[in-house]
C-alpha cells in the first residue's frame, strides 16, 4: 500500500505566491511582532485539518458529502451547496490566475519568454498531471516542490545573517492594533485555507481505503503535523528573510521589488533563488487549487469524484482555463479574488463549525469523534478567527 503522502500536499497547497508576498510584507513592515499569528495560523491548520482528515478516514467520504447529509433541510442544504461551489469553486478559478502568474515570474526570470506563455505550459502540465488520475505521482511531484521551496528558503536566510536576537525580543512583544489587523488576518487567511480542508479530507479517504483506520489516523496526524510545521517553518523563514533587508530601512517592499529583498545578501544570487522559490510555490499551488476545487464541487452536486471520471476532470479543467486565460492576458482579476478572499473567510468558521459538530454527533466516527481536547482547541480557533473577523468590521466601521 503506498504511503500516504496527504500532509505534505497540505503544507503544498498553503505556501503559494500569496503567502510569500504576505509573508514579505509582515517582515518588512512589522518585523516579527505578528509572528504570533503565524504561529496561531499553524495551530489552527492542524487542529482543523486533523478533524477534517479523520472525517475521511473513519467515513471514507469527502467533505463536501460530509455536510449535506448533516443538514436535512432542503434550503439550508441549498445554501451550503452554493457557498462550496462559489467559495471553493469559483473562488479556486480565481486564485489559479494568481498561481499560474507566480511559477511564470519565476521561469521567466530564467527564460524570458512572457509570463503568459510560461502561465499556459504551466497549465498544461499541471493539467497532465492532474489527467493520469494518479494521486500518488500528485503527491510525489507536490512534496518534491515542498522541499525545494524549503531548501531555497533556508539557504537564502542562513545567507542573510539575521539578527537573532532582534527576532527573539519581537517574538515576545506581540502586536495587534487597526494598522496590523489586516496584515494579521492575511497571515492566518493564507495559511488556513478553507479548500485544504476539503482537500485533505477527500485525499485520506481515498490513500487509506482498506488499510486499519485506526493506524491511518495516527499515521496521518503524525504526518500532517510534521508536514504543516515545516510549511510553517518555510513561512517564517520569509518573514525572517524580509525583515533582515527591508524592516526599518529605507527602502519600502512592495511588489515590484519583493525579490529584490535578496540582493544585499546574495547578490547575483538572488535573483534565481527567489525566482525558484517562487515557481515551487506557485506551481504547487496551481495543482492543488483546481484539485481541491473539483473534490469541493463535485462533493456538493452529488457528483462522482473519481480522479479519472467526466465530471471531476472538467470542474478541474475549467479551474485551470480560467486561470491560464486570465494569467495570459495580463489581468489583475481582482475583483474575483476579493469575491473570493470574501466568501472563504464566510467560509472557515462555517467549516469549522461543522467540523466541531460532526465530530461529536457522527455516529459513523465511532472512536474518532472528537476528545475533549480537540473540541476545546476547536472552539478556541473558531472564537479567535471569528473574534479577528469582529476586530476588523469595527476598525473600519469607527
Amino acid at each position: 500500500m503506498a504511503k500516504d503522502k496527504s500532509g505534505f500536499v497540505i503544507a503544498a497547497a498553503f505556501i503559494g505566491p500569496g503567502t510569500i508576498t504576505t509573508a514579505s510584507l509582515a517582515g518588512a513592515n512589522f518585523g516579527f511582532h505578528l509572528v504570533w499569528a503565524l504561529l496561531f495560523s499553524i495551530f489552527a491548520t492542524i487542529v482543523l485539518q486533523d478533524m477534517a482528515a479523520r472525517l475521511g478516514i473513519a467515513t471514507g467520504k469527502g467533505l463536501s458529502a460530509g455536510m449535506k447529509d448533516m443538514i436535512p433541510q432542503p434550503v439550508l442544504r441549498g445554501l451550503c451547496i452554493a457557498l462550496i461551489v462559489s467559495a471553493i469553486g469559483v473562488g479556486n478559478a480565481a486564485y489559479e490566475s494568481g498561481n499560474l502568474t507566480g511559477a511564470a515570474i519565476g521561469l521567466d526570470a530564467f527564460l524570458a519568454i512572457g509570463t503568459g506563455s510560461w502561465a499556459a505550459i504551466l497549465g498544461l502540465l499541471a493539467a497532465v498531471l492532474l489527467w493520469t488520475g494518479k494521486h500518488q505521482w500528485i503527491e510525489s511531484v507536490l512534496v518534491a516542490l515542498v522541499f525545494i521551496m524549503a531548501s531555497v528558503f533556508f539557504i537564502t536566510l542562513l545567507v542573510a545573517s539575521p539578527d537573532w536576537s532582534a527576532m527573539a525580543s519581537q517574538l515576545f512583544q506581540p502586536v495587534l492594533n487597526i494598522d496590523a489587523i489586516t496584515t494579521v488576518l492575511a497571515l492566518i487567511g493564507t495559511t488556513i485555507v478553507p479548500y485544504n480542508l476539503f482537500l485533505h479530507a477527500s485525499l485520506v479517504a481515498r490513500s487509506t481505503a482498506g488499510q486499519s483506520k485506526a493506524e491511518a489516523v495516527h499515521a496521518c496526524r503524525k504526518q500532517s503535523a510534521k508536514a504543516i510545521s515545516m510549511g510553517g517553518l518555510i513561512t517564517l523563514v520569509v518573514v525572517a528573510t524580509a525583515m533582515t533587508a527591508f524592516y526599518q530601512q529605507a527602502a519600502t517592499l512592495d511588489a515590484g521589488n519583493i525579490g529584490e529583498q535578496l540582493q544585499p545578501v546574495l547578490g547575483d544570487w538572488a535573483q534565481g533563488f527567489f525566482a525558484l522559490g517562487l515557481f515551487s510555490a506557485g506551481l504547487t499551488s496551481a495543482i492543488t487549487a483546481p484539485l481541491a476545487a473539483a473534490y469541493a464541487v463535485c462533493g456538493a452536486l452529488s457528483l462522482s469524484d473519481n480522479m479519472q471520471g467526466r465530471a471531476f476532470r472538467l470542474v478541474w479543467g475549467l479551474v485551470i482555463a480560467c486561470g491560464v486565460i486570465v494569467a495570459g492576458l495580463g489581468l489583475k482579476p481582482l475583483s474575483a479574488i476579493l469575491f473570493a478572499q470574501a466568501a472563504n473567510g464566510l467560509l472557515l468558521p462555517i467549516i469549522a463549525i461543522f467540523l466541531l459538530v460532526v465530530m461529536n454527533r457522527s455516529q459513523e466516527l465511532g472512536q474518532f469523534k472528537n476528545t475533549r481536547l480537540s473540541n476545546a482547541a476547536g472552539i478556541l480557533v473558531v472564537s479567535v478567527v471569528v473574534g479577528l473577523g469582529m476586530y476588523k468590521l469595527a476598525s473600519l466601521v469607527s
